[in-house]
């Protein structure tokens, strides 16, 4: 090697090391500007964020118990034993002058006591206000004393590729904070959820993580941690929150009502496949197609017909059935809604108002031979494993309906041999059967046919 080859090889290790020793301590300061920082962000943020603990009493009884030779033996007298589940979660502080903190339904669920320690150390037990099992939402109150809330944004306002941050609590390590982008906005196919619009962050987001705060780097709530996707249980950089409309929403309506009231558009719906897009003179297979309007319903006073294909509800995009039911069960009831539909090629607009979905029906106002039974609709998230019908939630001992074997938790799925999909159709079934009322019943794992006296 030549001297000036040696030269430029010591000058390049040189440089090399100067380098190195540059990135090992990074200057606080480019250009007399200092370096980019979430702390001061973060410092705003922390404080609203809170562990939600909560603990779950369950009386349980040992099988031994049931042999009075083990009773005798051992002197056990047959009490019930306890079993003790705890599990440890994240809120997010939304009405400091309320108290007020959100968390996921998961979170608490079932739960006899949930505390809430919040950032600076204190520990307060929290009082129930209300859940949303179907959108995972959860509204819990604290003794309002020296509170700080996350500042609100408007989700709707998110585009994919935004920075957001993480902030929770992962295996009960402590206040933890992630940060990524917005990965995507809209997502469902959930398992166990009824109604779903996740945003998707590759911000780590970890079990424990669960009701903690998805901030935009204004320090701003976006959204709700509330899930992972993970073949191995761990993270893989796919998370999804709640949207702080969506949630926002659920807790005005918890808080007005302890429940979610949502609305139907008085229609049934599928898929567009590949022999109903021939049939239709479709050109693509996105979209949800009408099956059913029922009489006396938004969408009958709207004009709606069986055949149209709903392609965009309130600005956004439908793709499928699924999306169509979304769209359905997340928009607020008693308000005017935009939806586009194709009819024989030709799209059009129309203007309906959700009207309120029954939760439950009094048998009597059916069939006077289901007097003194009450029937509710099925939880979504019981529907999306694929289940149907609707569910005997209460027999009056002694009532005719009683004494024509309804019990409770029978869950329907047909009247007359016709399915009964929902409250809708069994409203619908029932009075077309003036004669003759026979019900398809499910119990427990059986299925068996009741005929109404």
């Amino acid at each position: 090697m030549t001297a000036a080859r040696l030269l430029a090889a010591a000058l390049a290790g040189a440089l090399l090391c100067v380098l190195i020793a540059a990135h090992a301590a990074l200057p606080g300061a480019v250009g007399g500007q200092p370096l980019p920082s979430l702390a001061p962000m973060l410092e705003r943020v922390t404080p609203a964020v809170v562990n939600v603990h909560s603990r779950t009493v369950q009386q349980v009884r040992s099988p031994l118990l049931a042999d009075p030779f083990f009773r005798q033996f051992f002197g056990l007298q047959g009490q019930p034993q306890q079993r003790v589940r705890q599990s440890l979660g994240s809120g997010v502080i939304v009405d400091a002058d309320d108290g007020l903190v959100l968390t996921n339904n998961h979170v608490i669920e079932g739960a006899t006591e949930v505390s809430v320690t919040l950032a600076d150390g204190r520990t307060m037990v929290a009082e129930f206000v209300g859940a949303d099992p179907d959108t995972d939402i959860a509204l819990i109150r604290i003794p309002a004393e020296d509170l700080t809330a996350a500042p609100l944004a408007r989700s709707s306002e998110l585009r994919v590729g935004d920075f957001v941050v993480a902030v929770g609590s992962p295996f009960g390590l402590g206040q933890t904070v992630t940060s990524g982008i917005v990965s995507a906005l809209g997502r469902s196919g959930l398992a166990g959820l009824g109604y779903q619009n996740f945003i998707q962050t590759d911000a780590s987001i970890n079990p424990g993580n669960s009701g903690g705060a998805l901030v935009n780097l204004r320090g701003e709530l976006v959204g709700i941690n509330s899930a992972i996707f993970s073949p191995s249980g761990g993270n893989v950089g796919i998370g999804f929150a709640i949207p702080m409309d969506l949630a926002g929403e659920v807790m005005r309506q918890l808080l007005a009502f302890g429940e979610v009231r949502r609305g139907s558009f008085g229609i049934d719906s599928q898929d567009i496949d590949e022999e109903l897009a021939a049939l239709l003179s479709l050109d693509t297979r996105r979209g949800a197609v009408i099956t059913r309007v029922y009489t006396d319903s938004p969408a009958a006073d709207a004009g709606l017909l069986p055949g149209d294909v709903v392609v965009e509800i309130a600005g956004r995009a439908i793709d499928s059935q699924q999306a169509l039911h979304n769209a359905e069960g997340l928009l607020p009831v008693g308000e005017p809604v935009a939806v586009r539909v194709l009819r024989a090629g030709e799209s059009r607009e129309v203007e309906l108002v959700l009207a309120p979905r029954p939760r439950s029906l009094p048998g009597a106002d059916l069939d006077v031979r289901l007097s003194g039974a009450s029937f509710s609709a099925l939880p979504e998230r019981v529907r999306q494993r694929g289940l149907a019908g609707v569910l005997v939630s209460e027999v009056e001992p002694g009532s005719r309906a009683a004494r024509n074997g309804l019990a409770t938790g029978d869950r329907v799925i047909g009247v007359n041999r016709n399915v009964v999909d929902d409250l809708q159709t069994l409203r619908a079934m029932s009075a077309r059967a003036p004669h003759e009322l026979v019900l398809s019943v499910v119990r427990g794992r059986r299925e068996g046919l009741l005929r109404m006296q």
